[in-house]
Order: C-alpha cells, then sequence, then structure tokens
C-alpha cells in the first residue's frame, strides 16, 4: 500500500511563506497591544488616531500577506504531479480533510456572524445613526460578493488549496479591524474579511469534492455546509455574551485570531485536489465565461435563481423578520431568540437535507426545501403580524427550517454538478448571487414595510422568486445522483476538459480576424 505523501510539500516555497506569516502576526500583534493599552479608556479607541506605529504594523501585515501569498502558488513550470493527495490513499487522510475543512468553514462563518454582535457598541463608541451603521453589513456583504467570484475563479487557476491558504492569510490580517480607531478604517477592513470571507466558501466545496470518494459524499458535505453555518454563529455568539461584558466589542475580533492561526498551523492537512492537479494545464485555459455556454447555460441560471431566492429570503425578509415580530408584540419572542432558535434549527434541518440528498434525490431535496420556505412565507402573507400566536410561530419555524435546508444545499449541489475546470468558478458564482441579496434586498424590503399591510406584502414579494426557483430546479435542474460521477476521476475527465478548450479554440479561431491564428488566450 502507498503511505500518504506529507501535504506541506504542496507550499513551494516554505520559508517564504512563513516569513510573511511572521510580518503578518508581528504587524497584528502591535494592533493587539495598542488594544491592550487602550484598557484605561474603557477599550475606546475613537479618539486614538493612526499613529506611526499602527501605520508601521499595517505595513507589516500587507508585505507579510503578499510574501505567504507568493508563497503559496506553484511557480510555472514546477512539476504539478510531483506531489499526491492523500485523501487518495488514506482513509485516515479523508478523515483529516473533513475536519480541517469543516474548522475553516466554521471560522469563515464566524466573520459575517459577529457583525450583528459588534454594532450597539461601535454605534455609542463612534455616535452613529442607524443610517451609518447600516454602511457595515452592506460594506462587509459587497466584499464577499467580490471574494466569492475572485476566489472562485481563482481556485480554477492557481489552486483550490492556495486559495484556501490565501484566504486564511486575509483572515489573519484583518483581524487588526478591533483595533482600527476610525469608522472608515474599520469598513475598509470589513470589506477585505468580507473578500476573504466569500473567497474560501466556494473553494471548499469544490475541493471536498474532488477529495472524497462518491457514495456518502454528498451527505458529508450538505451535513458540513449547515453544522458549520450553525457552530459559526454560535461560537460567535458565545464569544459576544462572555467577551462583550469585559472588554468591549473589539475584542470579537481579536477573539478569533488564535483560531485563524490553528486553521494556518493545520495547512499540512489540506491537500491540493489530485484530479485538479492533474488536468492543470488544461483547467487553466478554459474561461470564466464557460458558465454561460452551452451545455452549461441551463445550469448556471437554475443555480443562479435559487441562490437568488435565498438571499431575497434571507438578506432581505429575514433580516427585518425579529422587529417585526417584536412590534406586533404577538409572538412573544425577542430578536435574540429567533436567532438562536434559527440557528438550532439548522442541525435537525440539516440532517434531514443530507439524508434526503444521498437517498433520495440532490434536486428532489432542493426542491422539498424552497417548498417549505414558500409554504411558511405565504402562510405568513395570509396571516400577517395579526394573526393567531400559535399559527404565526409555526410559520416562523417553518421559514428557518425552509432556509436552512436551502443554503446547506446550494454549495454542495454546485460543486458537485459542474466540471472540474469551471467548478471552482461555478461555486463562487452561486455564493455571489446569493449574498448579492444582501445588497439590495434589505432597501428594498424596507421600502415594501413603509406601506400599509407591509408584512404580508414582502411575504408573498419574496416568495415569488423562491417559489420559481424551485421550480426551475424540478424541471431544469441536473441531478448529480443520477450521473456517474467517478468519470472525473477517469479518462473521462480528460475527454470533459478536452471538449471544453477545443470549444474555445472553435470559438476563438471563428472571430479572429483574417491572418491571424485564432488561438485562445491563455
Amino acid at each position: 500500500m502507498t503511505s500518504p505523501t506529507r501535504p506541506v510539500s504542496l507550499i513551494s516555497r516554505p520559508p517564504l511563506f512563513w516569513t510573511g506569516v511572521a510580518l503578518t502576526c508581528a504587524g497584528v500583534g502591535q494592533h493587539v497591544w495598542m488594544f491592550v493599552d487602550s484598557a484605561s479608556m474603557e477599550f475606546h479607541m475613537a479618539m486614538m488616531g493612526m499613529s506611526g506605529a499602527m501605520w508601521a504594523a499595517m505595513a507589516a501585515i500587507v508585505v507579510g500577506v503578499v510574501i505567504s501569498g507568493v508563497a503559496v502558488v506553484q511557480p510555472p513550470g514546477e512539476d504539478p504531479t510531483a506531489v499526491a493527495a492523500p485523501s487518495r490513499t488514506s482513509r485516515a487522510g479523508r478523515r483529516r480533510l473533513i475536519g480541517v475543512l469543516s474548522f475553516a468553514l466554521m471560522v469563515d462563518q464566524m466573520k459575517p456572524a459577529t457583525l450583528a454582535f459588534i454594532q450597539p457598541g461601535m454605534r455609542a463608541e463612534f455616535h452613529l445613526g442607524a443610517a451609518e451603521i447600516a454602511w457595515l453589513p452592506t460594506v462587509a456583504l459587497s466584499g464577499t460578493v467580490v471574494g466569492s467570484l475572485v476566489g472562485g475563479r481563482a481556485a480554477d487557476r492557481i489552486g483550490r488549496r492556495a486559495t484556501i491558504l490565501i484566504a486564511s492569510l486575509l483572515f489573519l490580517g484583518t483581524t487588526v479591524c478591533g483595533a482600527m480607531p476610525t469608522f472608515g478604517g474599520i469598513l475598509a477592513m470589513c470589506a477585505l474579511m468580507g473578500m476573504a470571507a466569500g473567497g474560501m466558501l466556494p473553494v471548499v466545496y469544490a475541493l471536498m469534492t474532488e477529495s472524497l470518494p462518491p457514495g456518502r459524499r454528498a451527505a458529508i458535505m450538505v451535513l458540513q455546509a449547515g453544522l458549520t453555518t450553525t457552530g459559526g454563529y454560535m461560537a460567535a455568539a458565545g464569544l459576544a455574551a462572555v467577551l462583550i461584558p469585559l472588554t468591549g466589542w473589539r475584542v470579537l475580533w481579536f477573539a478569533q485570531l488564535p483560531l485563524v492561526l490553528i486553521l494556518i498551523a493545520l495547512n499540512r492537512w489540506i491537500p491540493e485536489s489530485a484530479a485538479f492537479t492533474a488536468q492543470r494545464s488544461q483547467v487553466a485555459r478554459v474561461p470564466a465565461a464557460t458558465l454561460f455556454r452551452r451545455p452549461q447555460t441551463a445550469k448556471t441560471l437554475v443555480v443562479s435563481g435559487y441562490a437568488l431566492a435565498w438571499g431575497l429570503v434571507y438578506w432581505g425578509f429575514i433580516t427585518f423578520l425579529p422587529s417585526q415580530l417584536e412590534a406586533s408584540h404577538r409572538g412573544g419572542m425577542s430578536a435574540a431568540t429567533l436567532l438562536f432558535l434559527s440557528s438550532l434549527l439548522s442541525i435537525p434541518t440539516c440532517v434531514v437535507a443530507a439524508w434526503l440528498y444521498m437517498r433520495w434525490s440532490a434536486k428532489g431535496t432542493m426542491v422539498v426545501y424552497a417548498s417549505l420556505t414558500v409554504a411558511a412565507l405565504l402562510v405568513l402573507a395570509a396571516v400577517g403580524m395579526d394573526g393567531s400566536r400559535p399559527v404565526l410561530l409555526a410559520a416562523v419555524i417553518l421559514l428557518f427550517a425552509g432556509t436552512a435546508g436551502v443554503i446547506a444545499l446550494i454549495g454542495p449541489y454546485t460543486a458537485e454538478i459542474y466540471p472540474l475546470a469551471i467548478r471552482g468558478t461555478a461555486g463562487g458564482w452561486a455564493a455571489a448571487v446569493g449574498k448579492s441579496g444582501g445588497a439590495f434586498g434589505p432597501p428594498l424590503i424596507a421600502l415594501v414595510l413603509s406601506a400599509p399591510g407591509s408584512t404580508r406584502t414582502a411575504a408573498l414579494l419574496v416568495a415569488l422568486p423562491m417559489a420559481l426557483a424551485g421550480g426551475a430546479v424540478a424541471l431544469r435542474g441536473s441531478d448529480p445522483r443520477a450521473a456517474d460521477r467517478h468519470h472525473e476521476e477517469s479518462a473521462g475527465l480528460d475527454a470533459e476538459l478536452d471538449g471544453l478548450v477545443r470549444g474555445e479554440a472553435v470559438r476563438a479561431e471563428r472571430a479572429a480576424p483574417p491572418g491571424t491564428d485564432g488561438a485562445p488566450p491563455l
């Protein structure tokens, strides 16, 4: 039996990588010391300004992240088949991979979850109004949109492992958000942090799909998607409950620093995808536009509609639901209780979704959870906030169950239905479309809620795209369980990639002017 190969060797220039990490840690450490030094001011740093030491520390962070990022990218001409993924040869390697990537996703999910807990303290320290503090989630979510698009494409160009490590390095550098003395500096750091969070999410699913054998892979990925979302939120909530009363809101960013360092230290157990490594030269030649060309067009439209519908429901309608319930005095729940309920219900919801996805049908499961979401919204549209308490609470519980299943399914489903050559790009696109609901969903729902019969109208408004998305999955969705997914690990993948590359060459040749060779751009 072939012994597992240590994936740490996949860092082409280890001394350069760890030098960059050390520089980044030094810069972050200086910001931590400044935060500790502000204890005499009750950890309020709004009046401190940007000192020379802080600017020097910021420069060290930028240089460190760049150096480490360059070190993890495989140089041109290096043998891409020199190292095999241990997940191909060792069951223990696959278990380690599942554990490390699950930890990575939990850290990833903690970043946006933290935003909900720092806003009250931030508003008080910087004397911000509701309109001003609203820029925080808007900027952060816009960063996740950009990060998903860039990270997904990077995964198909420089590799899954390299993209995950670069996102981790950005996590490390942007923990200094907790020491920013200006609101503008916090917004800038949150944008970069959002880019890192958005960039990691789709790449993890691509690597999982290519590293685990068919069979239980789908169930593992659905459970991983749902439970890490729950774990990330609960971890952020727990840290907030313990630390904010002691040292204020800023400490939540620094409290995540040890977790990020552990993630970087565990990089030796994150292998590159063996399938991607073997086909890297061909994968790099397939452009992102292939997502919108046959035979991928229908897949992309279906996935986009499903992700966008979820974004509108979650970032638009559910964002305002706690305040609507509290204003009506009929729900009997505080906003905190509803948030806790939503995360708690993700656990059984995701278990059932994983079982159905594996044992029954992938697209059928997606239709079921879309239908649950639509049914809950229709009930809320019928009874409004003035309906009977049992009916109202049942509808809210059903809504949380449906949306938790939708978000647990969309990432693994996207990773499974697309070919390896554009899997990262597709995952990034789906994540970006879903997060874009956070950009225009809240303003749209806020406008609707200002009119009479507001909640009922808003519920109908977001139920329609979810119903259309579920119908599109039922009619045109692909079911990865119905096909032999093992073709990506065999010669069938070669033919698939060759076909994509030849298709691009034919299109370029037809579009090229006379006298040119029509070669596709590399």
